[in-house]
C-alpha cells in the first residue's frame, strides 16, 4: 500500500498508511522525545564497529570519519571524531569528517533501532561505545599490519599522533603509510577500550572540525548546492492551515522574467525559475482560490478558551501515585494555578532548503537531512520508487532545533512532488524564505497546564494534581507506537511524570485537542513547557512553606546524590543566599531531561514592566563531557536560543492566520540582551548523556522566579511580555 500523497502533504494522513509505507524500511526502537540511554533496543541490529565502514585513511595521513549524525551546529561530529581519534591514537590535526551515505543498516542510531536519525540529544550518548570501538578496532588492525611488516609482536606496537612504532627496534611508520595493509585485515571480533586515565583527547577538549570551513566560507550547506541546469522553486502555501488549492491562475506569474514553470502540488502551488528572486516574484503574481472548508479559522484567544474548558474535565491518566485528592484536602496551604505556553517556531538561521535530481528510475537528494530513513521513504513514495532508489547526500545544516527532523518529512515531500510534477527535466532546489518558515507550521504545541498542589505545616508536599491540555506531537506519525501509551503522548507529560522530586501523592492527566495546525518537537520537546511549570510551582510551594527554594529542592531530592550535587554546585557558584540590591532578584530552577541534570540560577534587574537578565549560572551533569568546550557552548547556546521565547516570542493566530512573519516580529535574542553566562560541569566518568537540549527547560523558570524575588509579580504565562532593558 502506498501513502496517500495528498494526505501526507496536508498533514492528515493515517498512522496505518505511514507505517505501511515504511514497512520493511525501518523499525523504530525508541521515541525521539524520550530517548533511552541504553545500548541497542530490542529489534535493532548490533552495533557495527568496522573501521572500513566509518573511516577513510589516506596516504597523506588524514583520517576522515563518516558521521552518521547530521552536523547542524551542535558539534556532534567533533565529539564523535574525538572518540575515534583517542582510541586510534590519531593526531587531531589530521582528523576530518564527512556525512555518511543514507544506509540505515550501517549507520543507524542505536537508541532508535535500525533507523538513521539524529535527534533527542542522542548523538554522543548512543555513539559513545561504538565510535571508541571503531577507533580501538582500527588501532588493533594497524598494530597487526605493523607487526607483520616488521616481524615484531603486535603487543609492543604503539600509535601516538598518527605515528606507529614498535618502541624498541626503531621501526616507525605513519597511519597513511600502513593504511592499505591495515584496512585489509580482519576486523577484531572484540576490542579493549582505553581507561579514562589513558585518554588523550576525551574530556580535555579539541578544536571543532567544522570551524575553519565555516569561517572561511568553504562549508557546504544545502543552500550552497548547485547542479547543472538547476531551477529554484518556491511554494505558495495557504495562509490557513488545512486549506487546499481549489483553483489557480498562473498567467501573470509566467510573465515574470526568469520564471520557467508553475505547477500544483498537494501543499500548494510551486513556481520554478532560474533564480530565487524570479521565483519569489512569480509566486507573488499567482492568483489562487483556496478551499478553506477544513481549515483552522480560529484566533489564539478562541483556542485558549477551548483549552480552558477542556482542562475543567478529567483527562487520560499519565500518572497516578498515592492519593493526591486526600493530600490536597489535608494541606495547610494550597495553590491552584494555570499556565499558558504558546506555539513556537523553530526559526533556524538556515530555513528549509533541499535539492533533487529525479532521473525517472532513481533520485538523488542534497539537504541537511536529520531523519534520513523517513526522508528516503517519503521521497520514494511520492516518486513511485522503492526506498533503495533514493540517494541522500547529507549537507551541513544551519540549525534545526527539531524542524529538519519531521516524522512526516513535509519539506522532502514537497521537493519530490515538485520534481515529479516537472517530470525531472531539471534539478530542482526548493527554498523556504523566512516568512515561509515562520508561517509554515510544525510548531512547538500550545499547552495549558492546571496545577493544584499543597504543603503541610512542616512544609512537605502533601498532594499534587496536574492537568495538561496540548496537541499531540506523536499521534499519527511512525513514532506513535513507541511514544503513545494508553492514549498518552509521552512528549506532552515528560518532565512531570518522570520528575526526580519525591512527591508521594501526584496525579497527572492529559488531554489532546485537535487542530489542523501541525505541531512538532522543538528544542527539548515537552520539557520546554513542563520544566517551566514544574519549577515555577516548586518555587511557589517553597515560598508557601517558608522554605529556602534551594533547600526545599534538596529535600525533595534526598537519596539522589547526582541531582543534589548539581543543585548545590549551581547554588554555590551563583552565591545563593547573598543579598541582592533593591530591584534585583535571584531565582533558581532544576530540571532533569535527556538523562542530563541541569540547575540554573538567574539574576535579573526589574524596572516596572521591563527586565534585564544580568547573569545565568548553570551546573551540568551530563556524564563524561567528551569535549567540555562543546558542552559549555551548548548550554550557552540554549540560553541564547530560549531567552527570546521567555521574554517575547510566540506564534499567534488571528482568524487562523499566523501573525508573525519575520525577525522583526519574531525577534531572536540580541547580543545586547545576552546575560553573563557561567557553566560549571560536574566531573564524571558515567556514560555520556544528552546536552543539545537540556539547557533550555530551566531557563524560563529561573528567570521567572528571579523576577518574583525582585519584587515583581508571579509570572505563569510565556512569554513574559516584559520589555527588555538590554
Amino acid at each position: 500500500m502506498r501513502v496517500n500523497i495528498q494526505k501526507l502533504a496536508q498533514f492528515d494522513f493515517t498512522r496505518r498508511e505511514m507505517l505501511q509505507a515504511a514497512a520493511g524500511a525501518f523499525v523504530l526502537g525508541a521515541a525521539v522525545g524520550v530517548p533511552r540511554m541504553s545500548h541497542a533496543q530490542a529489534g535493532a541490529p548490533p552495533a557495527i564497529f568496522d573501521p572500513n565502514v566509518f573511516l577513510k585513511i589516506a596516504p597523506d595521513n588524514s583520517v576522515t570519519m563518516l558521521s552518521k549524525h547530521l552536523e547542524m551546529g551542535q558539534g556532534a561530529t567533533t565529539g564523535m571524531a574525538m572518540m575515534v581519534a583517542d582510541e586510534l591514537g590519531a593526531d587531531w590535526a589530521s582528523m576530518r569528517f564527512e556525512h555518511s551515505p543514507n544506509n540505515q543498516d550501517l549507520y543507524n542510531n542505536l537508541l532508535f533501532g535500525p533507523v538513521m536519525a539524529t535527534g533527542g540529544s542522542t548523538s554522543i550518548a548512543e555513539s559513545w561505545d561504538q565510535m571508541r570501538q571503531v577507533g580501538a578496532a582500527a588501532r588493533m588492525m594497524f598494530a597487526g599490519a605493523a607487526a607483520a611488516k616488521w616481524g615484531v609482536p603486535a603487543s609492543g606496537i604503539k600509535i601516538e599522533k598518527s605515528v606507529v612504532s614498535d618502541g624498541t627496534a626503531g621501526h616507525r611508520a605513519t597511519l597513511g603509510e600502513l593504511a592499505a595493509d591495515a584496512m585489509r585485515l580482519p576486523v577484531p571480533k572484540a576490542v579493549t577500550l582505553k581507561t579514562a586515565g589513558n585518554w588523550s583527547l576525551i574530556g580535555k577538549g579539541a578544536p571543532r572540525l567544522d570551524s575553519k570551513a565555516k569561517t572561511t566560507g568553504r562549508a557546504v550547506f544545502a543552500c550552497d548546492v548547485k547542479r547543472p541546469g538547476m531551477l529554484i522553486a518556491v511554494v505558495r502555501r495557504p495562509d490557513l492551515f488545512g486549506a487546499k488549492v481549489a483553483s489557480f491562475e498562473a498567467a501573470d506569474a509566467r510573465k515574470v522574467d526568469g520564471v520557467v514553470d508553475v505547477v500544483q502540488i498537494p501543499s500548494g502551488v510551486a513556481v520554478l525559475a532560474k533564480d530565487t528572486w524570479a521565483a519569489i516574484r512569480g509566486r507573488e503574481a499567482l492568483k489562487i482560490t483556496w478551499d478553506t472548508s477544513q481549515a483552522e479559522k480560529r484566533s489564539s484567544s478562541e483556542i485558549w478558551s477551548e483549552y480552558r474548558q477542556i482542562a475543567q474535565s478529567p483527562g487520560l491518566k499519565a500518572l497516578a501515585r498515592g492519593d493526591a485528592l486526600s493530600g490536597l484536602t489535608a494541606a495547610a496551604k494550597k495553590i491552584d494555578v494555570e499556565f499558558m505556553i504558546p506555539y513556537l517556531a523553530h526559526a533556524p538561521m538556515e530555513p528549509l532548503d533541499c535539492t533533487m535530481e529525479f532521473r525517472g528510475d532513481s533520485a538523488e537528494i542534497w539537504s541537511g537531512c536529520q531523519l534520513q530513513s523517513i526522508d528516503q521513504v517519503v521521497a520514494a513514495q511520492v516518486l513511485g520508487l522503492t526506498p533503495d532508489k533514493i540517494k541522500i547526500n547529507t549537507t551541513l545544516a544551519g540549525g534545526s532545533f527539531g524542524r529538519r527532523g519531521n516524522p512526516v518529512g513535509d519539506w522532502i515531500v514537497e521537493l519530490a512532488a515538485v520534481a515529479k510534477a516537472t517530470q525531472g527535466r531539471a534539478p530542482v532546489q526548493v527554498m523556504w524564505t523566512r516568512d515561509d518558515d515562520l508561517k509554515g507550521g510544525f510548531y512547538r504545541p500550545m499547552a495549558l497546564h492546571r496545577v493544584e498542589a499543597g504543603v503541610d505545616a512542616q512544609g512537605r508536599i502533601t498532594g499534587w494534581r496536574h492537568r495538561i491540555v496540548s496537541q499531540s506531537i506523536f499521534m499519527g506519525t511512525p513514532f506513535e507506537r513507541m511514544a503513545v501509551k494508553d492514549g498518552v503522548d509521552d512528549s506532552s507529560v515528560e518532565g512531570v511524570v518522570d520528575s526526580p522530586y519525591a512527591i508521594p501523592a501526584m496525579t497527572v492527566e492529559a488531554n489532546y485537542p485537535k487542530s489542523p495546525v501541525p505541531v512538532l518537537w522543538w528544542r527539548s520537546v515537552g520539557n520546554s513547557h513542563t520544566g517551566f511549570v514544574m519549577e515555577t510551582v516548586i518555587d511557589e510551594l517553597a515560598r508557601a512553606a517558608r522554605k529556602d527554594p534551594v533547600a526545599f529542592r534538596l529535600t525533595l531530592l534526598q537519596g539522589k546524590p547526582r541531582d543534589q550535587a548539581v543543585v548545590k554546585l549551581a547554588a554555590d557558584r551563583a552565591g545563593w543566599g547573598k543579598p541582592m540590591p533593591k530591584g534585583q532578584g535571584r531565582g533558581f530552577a532544576y530540571h532533569f531531561s535527556f538523562r542530563t541534570r541541569v540547575a540554573m540560577a538567574a539574576e535579573v534587574t526589574v524596572q516596572g514592566a521591563a527586565v534585564k537578565v544580568d547573569r545565568v549560572v548553570a551546573a551540568v551533569d551530563c556524564g563524561v563531557a567528551v569535549n567540555p568546550d562543546l558542552v559549555v557552548a551548548q548550554v550557552e547556546g540554549a540560553i541564547g536560543f530560549a531567552l527570546s521565547s521567555v521574554l517575547r516570542n510566540q506564534i499567534t493566530l488571528k482568524q487562523g492566520v499566523v501573525e508573525q512573519r519575520n525577525f522583526d516580529d519574531y525577534e531572536p535574542t540580541r547580543m545586547r540582551e545576552m546575560p553573563k553566562v557561567e557553566v560549571h560541569l560536574v566531573k564524571s566518568e558515567e556514560h555520556p548523556t544528552g546536552i543539545g537540549e537540556p539547557g533550555v527547560p530551566p531557563l524560563a523558570p529561573a528567570i521567572g522566579n528571579a523576577i518574583f524575588a525582585a519584587g515583581g509579580k508571579r509570572l505563569r504565562d510565556l512569554p513574559f511580555g516584559l520589555k527588555s532593558l538590554g
